[in-house]
């Protein structure tokens, strides 16, 4: 089952429950799922009875029981534990399922996967000044407004609904990619950097990392086909931690510890393994912080020509600090999470220990969300750091895609290169909505 399908089906039981007499709402237009917040469990999570209790006249904790019940007879529903003031946390029967479908999906609907239609029938007036920020901000949400289902239209004058905080100076000189994800990447808020960094062919450039991310992958596409196989998604034969080694360095499969999570009787989940970070401030809600070593991503970044990770590549990258500091987790409540102090609700029956889910599941199955959320917040920033999540997620993967030495091509190989352009695809759609282009060839 993938997010859409779980989600259609979270719907379906809300429908259900309305059409019992259970409930006494209007039918939302969409229910969003994400990955279970700190404190959550299972493989999804959903506010859903939050958000309807209020419109229900019911507390919350009473929508989520009723929604509870409808969803443990729904297909493909192993269990649903509701923690905090409301949240359902679902696991599905076949977890192993969840990546490769969301795969096929992806591979179905290439750059225009997570286009929707929450602003269907919408027209968006963004009043900007005339400063150039303002003015490539509003042509990026523009994009953004399009992705679900409205249109935008860039006026000037007052009252301007769109300012963002001016660049110091005339980006023009970074070029146009690198000058874009400068005045994109910052938060409206926030004052952007027109500095040389933006043009620095290594990793501790955010915008080299999501470009070269994509290069990697059109280049394995290309050494596959020479080597006489393509993409098909499947097993990825990686165990439960993720990723091999890296030659050398002792670095754990993903360099996540293999984990698991288990809703104990207070429908709180316990998470172990000594590599498990659990939901760190990874820019948006429902991030699972990837904990890929420094070593592991180097590989794939810096990787020489002949390391197995398809086209020959820059070669001369250093090894350095990898990523930007983390910005600030939002505030808002997510799916799961389970306040400091909170009372629990529900008694659930511990449940089997589930392998610690692939570090490009969440951000791939978060990429709906993100636009939803950019396009109607009017924040491309939002997106721009979406996709360095994914970059970073997929970068310790693309050393294993292709067979080494006298090996020969497999099914987990095919699998492994499907789950790379899926995540291609997610950089290139996402790059393209910035006005930044994603390059064959880096």
């Amino acid at each position: 089952m993938t997010p859409a399908e779980l989600s259609r089906t979270v719907l379906d039981a809300v429908r259900r429950a309305v059409d019992a007499g259970e409930l006494s709402v209007d039918l939302p237009e969409r229910v969003t799922v994400t990955e279970p917040g700190p404190g959550g469990c299972g493989d999804f999570a959903t506010n859903v009875a939050l958000r309807l209790a209020r419109p229900a006249g019911l507390p919350p904790l009473r929508v989520a029981g009723i929604l509870r019940a409808r969803l443990l007879d729904a297909e493909g529903v192993d269990d649903v534990v509701v923690t905090g003031p409301g949240f359902l946390n679902i696991t599905l029967r076949a977890r192993d399922e969840i990546l490769t479908g969301l795969v096929r999906e992806i591979r179905e609907r290439g750059t225009e996967y997570g286009h929707g239609d929450a602003l269907a029938g919408r027209t968006v007036v963004l009043r900007v000044p005339y400063e150039v920020r303002a003015e490539v901000v509003a042509d990026a949400v523009a994009r953004l407004v399009a992705t679900q289902g409205g249109r935008a239209e860039i006026e000037h004058g007052e009252p301007v609904n769109l300012r963002p905080v001016p660049a110091p100076e005339d980006p023009a000189p970074l070029g146009p990619d690198a000058a874009r994800w400068a005045l994109l990447h910052p938060a409206p808020h926030d004052r952007p950097r027109i500095t040389a960094d933006h043009l620095v062919q290594r990793e501790i450039n955010p915008l080299f990392r999501v470009r070269y991310a994509h290069a990697r992958v059109r280049a394995l596409t290309r050494n596959a086909r020479d080597l006489g196989f393509a993409a098909e998604p499947g097993d990825l034969h990686l165990g439960s931690a993720g990723y091999a080694d890296t030659a050398g360095a002792g670095v754990p499969r993903s360099g996540v510890h293999a984990a698991s999570a288990v809703c104990s009787a207070g429908g709180v989940a316990a998470r172990q393994g000594a590599g498990d970070v659990g939901n760190a401030g990874t820019g948006e809600p429902g991030y699972v912080a990837h904990a890929a070593s420094a070593v592991a991503v180097r590989s794939a970044v810096g990787a020489p020509a002949g390391s197995g990770t398809g086209d020959p590549g820059p070669g001369t990258h250093k090894a350095g600090n990898l990523g930007p500091a983390a910005p600030a987790p939002s505030a808002e409540p997510h799916p799961g999470h389970q306040p400091p102090g909170a009372s629990h609700p529900t008694t659930a029956t511990p449940a089997e220990p589930h392998p610690h889910p692939h570090p490009l599941q969440t951000p791939l199955t978060d990429h709906p969300r993100i636009l939803a959320t950019a396009a109607t917040d009017h924040a491309p920033d939002r997106l721009a750091r979406h996709l360095l999540a994914v970059a970073d997620a997929l970068l310790p993967l693309l050393p294993e895609v292709l067979p080494v030495g006298e090996e020969k091509p497999t099914a987990a190989h095919r699998a492994r290169l499907a789950l790379a352009e899926a995540a291609g695809a997610v950089l290139a759609g996402g790059l393209s909505l910035l006005g930044i282009d994603a390059p064959e060839h880096l």
